[in-house]
């Protein structure tokens, strides 16, 4: 059976989107943002996956940069290579959407100048558009590119999977950093 992609469809409270390889099922209330628990369906094997943000994939713990669990990025907009708010990965994200971005009007920008617009609204794939402020789930080469650029925005590193350490020095990364302690006293 061949599926033609459809880029959200709403019944109910239901959300069905399509996220390049699978389709993500979500429960949404009325303020449309979708909840922290969700499914997908691969469309090549058929297969189910119930997924919650606090927790990553079902079955594996992301883990962050410091080897603790990932923080949830965003989730609104609604960022991540599998559309639930994490940075986490696989083998086919070949772009590794591992780093937790806080957008900037130099960052984006850069983004535009090599093609990888952030900026304009694609409703056909739910993407709202970016403006400076949002978090959002980008890919560790391109962030390379606009850190080389001197571009580079800042990082969340708690919410930046450990992956990107296969590409990036951490070092690279706290440069940029911009978490907030658990302890806030460590601000003063």
């Amino acid at each position: 059976m061949t599926c033609e992609p459809q880029p959200r469809v709403r019944e109910s409270d239901w959300v069905l989107t399509w996220i390049g390889r699978a389709w993500a099922f979500s429960v949404s209330g009325r303020d449309r943002r979708p909840s922290r628990d969700f499914a997908t369906m691969d469309q090549d094997s058929g297969k189910n996956s119930h997924h919650r943000l606090d927790s990553g994939h079902t079955g594996s713990m992301a883990l962050n940069v410091f080897g603790d669990p990932l923080d949830s990025c965003s989730v609104d907009p609604l960022t991540g290579w599998f559309r639930d708010g994490s940075c986490r990965t696989d083998s086919v994200d070949g772009g590794s959407h591992t780093i937790c971005g806080v957008m900037t009007p130099e960052f984006l920008d850069h983004q535009l100048s090599i093609g990888n617009d952030l900026v304009m609204p694609n409703p056909a794939y739910g993407f709202p558009g970016l403006v400076p402020g949002d978090r959002w789930c980008v890919t560790a080469r391109n962030w390379l590119r606009a850190y080389h650029a001197g571009a580079a925005c800042p990082v969340v590193l708690a919410a930046t999977a450990r992956d990107v350490l296969s590409i990036l020095e951490l070092n690279m990364l706290q440069q940029y950093a911009v978490d907030v302690p658990g302890d806030l006293r460590e601000l003063t």
